[in-house]
């Protein structure tokens, strides 16, 4: 298997996270060095994967290659935490798939891309993960929704639409009141798609559209996630 922009993205992640939480929990200077050492091993491939994406040659500034690697080395470092606090882990996202009585989905305009997709957000400490769904589509939109069941979690590295590790929590849900008002700092635009119309800027809808589509006509399923691979790093 020949290694792509993707697969050195995900093991620079990978070694990153394991560092950081190594320098979480460890009380020894030696460790934290060796530690802060595979931080800078890990920072050179995040970099050498956007050269890759990017089709960068060997021309490429080497000094400006140097400054994203310690910027990538610097972030991280600010992120170390003690103990639990420490462990890292994939940030959590959730999304709301939210269908009306004319069999339409809910979609919101991003501001800063212009990009269209399902009402999304991190998810906040104090609710749980149905309940950052119904708050993001209010705040969102200014619709209200009922949750209606968990259409799936999905790893958003793998998919290739995250540069760090990150899932994402799906529900289906259904509008129950409220009108379209856009967010003013988040959201371009907010409005009710048929399946058929979606915007030509529409973010993943070839994975995501069927589910939402099957699950907003009512058809009912069980929640999906990504299979186990079978080698899930190179042996």
């Amino acid at each position: 298997m020949t290694a792509d922009a993707r697969d050195l993205a995900r093991w620079s992640e990978t070694l990153a996270a394991i560092a950081r939480t190594g320098m979480g929990f460890t009380e020894s200077l030696y460790e934290r060095e060796r530690y802060e050492e595979v931080l800078h091993v890990a920072a050179d491939i995040k970099a050498a994967a956007r050269e890759l994406a990017a089709d960068a040659d060997d021309a490429a500034d080497a000094a400006a290659v140097q400054r994203e690697i310690d910027h990538f080395v610097g972030e991280w470092m600010e992120s170390i935490g003690e103990g639990v606090p420490g462990y890292v882990t994939p940030k959590t996202a959730v999304g709301a798939i939210v269908g009306n009585d004319q069999g339409e989905i809910l979609l919101v305009q991003r501001k800063d891309s212009g990009i269209w997709l399902y009402p999304t957000g991190w998810a906040d400490v104090g609710y749980s993960p149905a309940e950052v769904a119904v708050k993001e589509v209010s705040e969102e939109t200014g619709i209200e929704c009922h949750a209606e069941r968990l259409l799936g979690v999905v790893d958003g590295q793998r998919m290739g639409f995250s540069r760090f590790g990150m899932y994402m929590l799906l529900f289906h849900c259904s509008a129950t009141g409220g009108e379209l008002e856009p967010h003013p700092l988040e959201t371009g635009d907010v409005g009710w798609f048929a399946r058929d119309e979606l915007p030509e800027v529409t973010a993943g809808a070839q994975w995501w559209g069927p589910m939402a589509f099957a699950a907003i006509d009512g058809t009912a399923s069980d929640a999906t996630f990504d299979p186990v691979r079978p080698d899930i790093w190179r042996s």
